[in-house]
Parts: structure tokens; sequence; C-alpha cells
């Protein structure tokens, strides 16, 4: 157990009879944003519904702040701040009933926070939360999650769906609170914009497996754009197995070597440019690569 992660997930699996986690190895430093990408259907949810206990895994073991989650669920659970894309759990509820349920299971419950929250959304309160927009749903759930001071906030697809505006207004809040309070996030989506924009590191997985897991300042340093700013030939292009719209995703190690076949075609190097690419121009590749 190493006390500088506030999560560590060592050598989950879990097995159902269509897909498999297969041994997914993640580290999460205190007062960092770790973004958890991958397609629909890649493990996302099966490993935070594991990270939660909301179900139980095969093997492997998940620490919470340097506790075994599993043995003291109780006490992990309470440093804990969760919001999901859905809230049908609470749908038929008014959301001051939901709020005033919510509170009693926290003992660091904050009511200043949480109306500061719900004044800067315009929150009804005495409205039932199926009559809220998805918008003003995820600014509940928002609200309620970051109002016990939570050291861990575990985000599965909060901005799914929801319009810019009030996208880029949940990152900014969660950002601020990981800068002004030391929390630490896991951040799951498939926006790789929402990753791209607030995360200090980033884990990919795919298929059940993780296909890469490093701090995103080495991710964009260690993968290469390459563009060929003239036109080439089919032959070359067979040579590049994931060319595509004239451009191509590399490692940075495969650098001379693109150069070197790229001479072989008679292809001048002073046209061919090497930039950083997206993250999800990187993520594309991965994919291409495993299947």
């Amino acid at each position: 157990m190493n006390q500088s992660y506030i999560l560590e997930i060592k050598g989950l699996r879990k097995e159902y009879s269509k897909f498999t986690l297969n041994n997914i190895n993640v580290e999460l430093e205190k007062g960092s944003i770790m973004g958890f990408i991958g397609p629909n259907g890649a493990g996302k949810s099966t490993t935070i519904k594991s990270i939660l206990n909301i179900i139980s895994y095969d093997s492997g073991e998940i620490i919470i702040n340097g506790i075994n989650s599993k043995d003291n669920e109780v006490s992990t659970k309470e440093i804990i701040g969760y919001v999901g894309d859905e809230t049908s759990l609470y749908s038929q509820n008014y959301a001051k009933s939901v709020y005033k349920f919510i509170r009693r299971f926290y003992k660091n419950w904050d009511d200043e926070v949480f109306n500061s929250l719900i004044r800067k959304f315009n929150l009804n309160l005495d409205k039932k939360v199926k009559e809220f927009s998805k918008g003003m749903k995820a600014q509940f759930m928002l609200a309620l999650s970051l109002s016990h001071h939570a050291k861990l906030f575990i985000l599965d697809e909060p901005t799914s769906g929801l319009d810019p505006v009030i996208r880029a207004e949940i990152l900014d809040i969660i950002f601020n609170t990981v800068k002004e309070e030391g929390a630490s996030v896991f951040f799951s989506s498939h926006i790789t914009e929402d990753i791209q924009k607030i995360a200090d590191s980033v884990t990919y997985i795919n298929n059940g497996n993780i296909l890469l897991s490093d701090k995103k300042v080495n991710i964009l340093s260690n993968y290469k754009q390459v563009d060929f700013n003239q036109d080439i030939s089919c032959e070359f292009e067979k040579k590049l197995t994931f060319y595509r719209n004239k451009k191509l995703i590399i490692h940075k190690s495969k650098i001379e070597e693109v150069i070197n076949l790229a001479k072989s075609y008679n292809i001048d190097s002073r046209k061919i440019e090497f930039t950083t690419p997206l993250l999800d121009e990187i993520l594309l590749n991965l994919i291409k690569k495993q299947n």
C-alpha cells in the first residue's frame, strides 16, 4: 500500500459469460484527476461498480486511502463522492427529500456547501427529481457529491449528453475542488475532449483490458502525428498500417523508421511534419492496433 495513492486497483478480474474484465491495475495519486476512458462496453462501469462494491469481483484487490475497500466498506464510502449519469433511484422523490435522506449518511456533511451549490445552479428543491432536466439532474448529483468533503470522487459519465455550457461548468467545479481541497478524481468518460481538458493522467480501457495508463503529458509527448504535405503513392500508403486523411499517428520511437521508409519512396523529408496529436487520435490508434 502506497500512501501517495488515494486509489489502487490491483489485479482486478470480473468474468461474465460474454465479457471479462482482465487483470486491471490502476494507481491514482492523491490530489490528481485521472481520466478513465474507453468506448461503450469497454469495462468502465464494471470497474467503477467494483470500486464501489456494487458488484462482487472474482479476484484482485481495491485499496482506497490505504484501506481495503471490500473489508471496510462503510469507512471507505464515507470519503467517496459519486456522480453517475443516471438518477432513476431518486426520480419519483422530491429533491429536498433526497437531500435530507443522503445527508444522514455522512459525518462531514456541510449544508453551507450544499446550499451554495443549489443557489449557484438555481435548483428548486421542491420539485421532484424527474422534473429536472438532464443538466439539472447532473448538477443536483454533483451538489450532493461535493457536500461532504469527499477525498475521492468517482464520476461515471457525469457530462454525457449535456450541453457544452453545463459541461464546462461541471468540469470547472470539479477542477477547482481538486485544487482547493486536495481531493482526487477518477473520471470515467468517453468524451476525450473533457479528459484532455482537466485530467492529469489517463487510463484507457478496451475490451476489458488496459491499453494505456500514464500521465497525460507523457502520452501526448510520446506520440506524434505525421503529416505528409504532398501526395504519396499507393504503394507507400499500403506500408503505413494506420494511415488515413494524409495523417499517421506513431510512437516517437518510430520517427526514424518512418523517415527512412519515406525516403525509400522518394518522399521529400522536408515536407514531413511531426506534431502533437489529439488524445482521441492516439486512443483510436491504440484500438486499431488491438483489433
